[in-house]
């Protein structure tokens, strides 16, 4: 299946002049995730609605200065290399180019949509995370802000004292709740209202109850929950009405696991690449495969390596973290690590892997990933 068969036509589109402000308003009511940027009636890239969150701007800022790249795709391309695009590029659309002229976009809704009669054949279990970065009830905004901002994530399972989920809270209630609060206030009212945003306690933003979808589960029906409620994950649980965490799964998962390849080679895929200037995406991924090799008995599927870029800097050079998570048929291992740039990043990541390969090593193997999936995309 060529993008000519899902792409749209219509799409949200600013220009590069225009204030941040209404940037902003747009992404409110449940608008769009992303929105094209053009300059002089060219396209410029992209502003996404978990960007805007993370940014501090005011409103008089120029939606140029918070254009990001996303990647160009022809009409022509595979739905598989498009989900690899969509992942590693950390955007929810992507612009669609015919004849070198801008034609429409595509997202990960169409993408999904397209698919979903090919998803029975995972289980939610299976492309999860089942490590889950949690804020209690009367937590602040604030601090729950920062945690997403530290995790580079858009969504946080609510938990009560005894470690039970009662909600979740996303870059999107924040955001919608922040220019509802704007559109009220008086240009002087608004440093004050803010101030009082960030004391709130998370419970008075948070979705109650939270949407959750069994681990046992297929990834259609995950899906098919997520699209029709308009949701970008969902957290997991042992068990229908269980209020116990066991992961959380995202759209974006979903779009990483459709571009796992059975290659005899590992399947190496770098979320935020944009962040790589001293390493090479090919230098990652030799390093990634020479860590593996180390262990012969580890079969590696799949490794998953992403960046985050934090506020931090050095000299000019940006604190980064690197998360590198590899599926195998020992089960899911992973490391993580920070570093003054994404190289440093990675090696520390790197070690911190090997490490725990090491830990995992002689450990019960679990069920190979079956590649049920990629056969059904072959037929696409």
């Amino acid at each position: 299946m060529d993008i000519a068969d899902i792409a749209t036509r219509e799409y949200t589109q600013v220009d590069s002049d225009e204030r941040v402000a209404k940037v902003r308003s747009s992404f409110d009511g449940g608008g769009p995730k992303s929105i094209l940027v053009m300059e002089d009636g060219e396209y410029a890239g992209v502003i996404t609605e978990k960007q805007l969150l993370q940014s501090h701007v005011d409103d008089d800022t120029k939606a140029g200065k918070l254009t990001r790249t996303a990647p160009q795709v022809d009409r022509t391309e595979n739905v598989r290399d498009v989900a690899r695009m969509l992942v590693e590029g950390g955007v929810k659309l992507a612009p669609v180019f015919e004849a070198g002229r801008l034609w429409g976009v595509v997202r990960e809704n169409d993408i999904l949509e397209a698919v979903l009669s090919n998803l029975d054949v995972l289980t939610v279990e299976q492309i999860a995370t089942p490590e889950v970065v949690t804020v209690r009830e009367e937590e602040g905004v604030g601090r729950a802000i920062n945690v997403l901002r530290e995790n580079g994530i858009s969504r946080l399972p609510v938990v009560a004292d005894d470690g039970q989920l009662t909600g979740v809270l996303t870059t999107h209630d924040i955001a919608n709740f922040v220019v509802q609060r704007r559109d009220r206030a008086t240009r002087g009212d608004r440093a004050g209202d803010i101030d009082r945003l960030l004391d709130l306690p998370v419970e008075d933003l948070m979705s109650s109850p939270a949407t959750t979808v069994a681990a046992d589960a297929t990834v259609r029906e995950a899906v098919e929950r997520m699209l029709e409620q308009n949701y970008a994950g969902l957290v997991v649980t042992p068990d229908d009405g269980d209020d116990t965490i066991a992961g959380i799964i995202t759209k974006t998962d979903v779009l990483r696991a459709l571009s796992y390849t059975e290659e005899e080679y590992m399947d190496v895929q770098i979320t935020n690449v944009a962040l790589l200037e001293t390493i090479s995406r090919e230098a990652i991924v030799q390093e990634v495969e020479a860590t593996a090799d180390k262990f012969a008995k580890m079969q590696v599927q799949h490794a998953h390596v992403r960046f985050h870029e934090h506020r931090e800097t050095l000299r000019g050079t940006p604190l980064v973290q690197c998360q590198i998570r590899l599926r195998t048929n020992l089960g899911q291992v992973a490391g993580s690590g920070e570093g003054y740039g994404a190289e440093s990043a990675f090696h520390v990541a790197l070690d911190t892997l090997e490490r725990n390969v090491l830990e995992l090593k002689g450990t019960r193997a679990d069920e190979e990933y079956e590649g049920q999936l990629l056969r059904k995309l072959g037929e696409l």
